[in-house]
This record gives C-alpha cells, structure tokens and sequence, in this order.
C-alpha cells in the first residue's frame, strides 16, 4: 500500500476502499494517521497537527502511551485518537497547561515541534491524560440536527406532521433539545426564529419541501448522560470540539444556554431497553413515534444493534405509526449518510441524503 500526498494511505481499491480497510484495521499507527487526515481535511489543521503527535508516544515510555500503542479494540471504530485529542483539549481549556494553546491559534505549526510539546504534556499529565481512553468521545453536535429537521420535513406529507421524538445516545442532549432549534435548511426555515441556537449548514442540492413539523414530545437516552448543568462535565463535553472550529464551539456554548433554562429529558439506560421501554408506552393515535440517532450506532454492539433493528421493525409491521432516522457512517463508503425508514409506508430504507460529521454541509436527494 503506497502513501499519498498529506499522509493518506492508498491501495489499488482507491481512496473509499482504503478508508474502509483502515476502519476495520487495528493499526493504531495508520488509525492515528488517517485521522489527522480527516481532521485536516474538514477545517481543523491545528487539531489534525495534535493527533498526528500521538504518533510520538507510540514508542514513548508514558502509561498513556503504552496503553495507545496497545489498543485492543478496532482503533478508529473506537475513535481512539479523538479520545486522546480530548484530553489534550481539556488541558488548556481548564487551565491544567496553557502551552497547547499557540498550536490552536495556529502559531505553532511545525509537526516537529507539535510532537515534541505532546510528548512533554504526556510526560507531565500522564495520570489525568489515561482516563481519556477509557470511552469514546461525547461529540454531540447540534449541526447534525440539520439532517434530523430535514428528515421531518420530508417525513411529514407522507407520514404526518406531529413526532414523537426518542434519540439514542443522546450524549448531553444537545440534539435531544433540536425542538428549540432554529434552522436554515437551503432557505427553508423550521423552528422559532429567535433561538440563541441558529443551525445554518452549507446545504447542496434542492432545499427541502416545507412542511408542517410539530413535535409533540422530546428525550433521549445514553448509557452514561452528560449533565450540561454541572461545569465539569459541560466543559468535557467542549473538550471533544475541535478548538479552531468555532461555530461549534459557539454551538456547544448556545447548547449549555439551553440546557441551563430547560434541561433536556435523558434517561440512562441501555440503548436496546429504552427501545422497549419506549415502544411499550402509550401511543397518541396521531402521532408518529421516531427514533433517531446520529453517528452512535458503531458505538453499540452488534447484538444490541440487531435488538433495536428487530423491535424497530416489528412494532412499524404490526401497524404502529413508526418512523426512524439514522445519520450514521456507511462502513464501505466512509461517508455520513442520512437515512429513514417509516411505517406505514414499507419500512424500506429511504437515502434522503449524505452530511458533514459535524454539520457544516448537507447534501440533500430528498426531493428526488
């Protein structure tokens, strides 16, 4: 396998083959390459530069980086350099050690020296950095409500217009308050205009029919809920935003508003069990209960994906109003793909389109 311009590792199978083969493989080395790749790649050079370091610590005597270099797991899969990249975060943002900060601002840009600095960070912050790579990233993102609204536009002549909305791994709830959202969808507008929340995403294709959306309830669950209202836990969830990409820092920082004047609804729970919890309750005649979820389902295993997938379907074939949206990765492609499936209606997966991970472009096909 020969590597290409800015690191990137290509086959003969091209680009999407190669990403495919990288997800899957447990090259930690290759994992945190294409990583900074892929942050480099989508508006976070300074980011990309603090991943590519953790190269460094491969062969670095820390605990953190033995524990890197030996990563069981699947490493991108687990998004073991963004965990990492955290952490790293978390130091300047709380004031643990300022020095990162010149690499955020962009002052410091040789890799050199930005190996150099992480492995001194490591060294000094070992203990408090270990703790990162015990879970995957909490990336909850409100630009990725964008696909969610606009999967309801398209849903509503077809389905109904009131929703029922149940998010799984709802992190922090930031996508489980999208109800007070303003959006900005190719020009068709959604939600009440004066929200501090202003989702605005670069949009491609047609803009979405508009459509009557009400949604008639709200909440989420996660097998370990974020509080926004405790500073701790809010000020690790922004650790996990890329620093030089700030509207969403601006996002997460209208996310804590929010959050402070209603609290979202959040249930810890097992993901297959809040699905059965919560086909099992009542059930307005009129309105279509949805379950949505963006960028959480490599994160289940796949026996609680199968269960989910099975009471999903089961309750949309029995005759239940059903619908459910997914913005998650396609494994051979590599790319974030929106998709929905409603009852009535077939249950037949529907494309309506393909986002950026963090919401700063959607590429819609729903009007086709």
């Amino acid at each position: 396998m020969a590597k290409g311009r800015k690191g990137q590792l290509y086959g003969t199978g091209g680009l999407e083959q190669v990403q495919a083969m990288v997800m899957d493989a447990r090259d930690v080395a290759a994992a945190i390459a294409w990583q900074a790749d892929h942050a480099a790649n989508n508006g976070a050079p300074c980011t990309a530069r603090v991943v590519r370091a953790q190269l460094a610590l491969l062969s670095d005597e820390t605990e953190t980086g033995r524990r890197l270099a030996n990563w069981p797991g699947i490493p991108l899969e687990d998004a073991l350099p963004l965990r990492l990249a955290g952490g790293f975060h978390h130091l300047l943002l709380s004031g643990a050690d300022m020095r990162l900060g010149a690499v955020y601002r962009g002052e410091v840009t040789d890799q050199g020296e930005v190996d150099a600095l992480i492995v001194e960070l490591t060294r000094n912050h070992d203990a408090a950095l270990l703790p990162w790579l015990d879970g995957p990233p909490q990336t909850n993102e409100a630009g990725r409500s964008a696909s969610i609204m606009a999967a309801l536009l398209w849903l509503s002549p077809r389905i109904g217009s009131r929703f029922e909305m149940n998010e799984l791994g709802a992190s922090a709830g930031v996508n489980t308050m999208m109800d007070r959202y303003h959006y900005d969808l190719g020009g068709t507008q959604a939600g009440p205009p004066t929200s501090p929340m202003q989702i605005k995403p670069e949009w491609r294709g047609p803009a979405p029919m508009a459509a009557p959306v009400e949604i008639t309830a709200i909440e989420g669950c996660d097998r370990a809920p974020v509080n926004l209202a405790d500073r701790a836990a809010a000020l690790r969830l922004k650790s996990y935003v890329w620093a030089e990409v700030t509207e969403r820092m601006a996002r997460i920082d209208a996310a804590i508003r929010l959050a402070g004047e209603q609290p979202p609804k959040l249930t810890q729970m097992d993901a297959g069990d809040w699905v059965d919890q919560r086909l099992a309750a009542r059930q307005e005649a009129d309105t279509t209960r949805v379950f949505y979820h963006s960028i959480v389902w490599q994160y289940l295993p796949p026996e609680t994906r199968a269960r989910i997938t099975t009471a999903i379907a089961s309750a949309g074939e029995g005759g239940r109003r059903i619908a459910w949206i997914m913005l998650e990765t396609n494994r051979e492609t590599f790319r974030h793909e929106l998709t929905v499936r409603y009852w009535p209606g077939g249950g037949e997966p529907v494309l309506l389109g393909e986002a950026h991970a963090h919401g700063a472009w959607v590429a819609w096909h729903g009007a086709a």
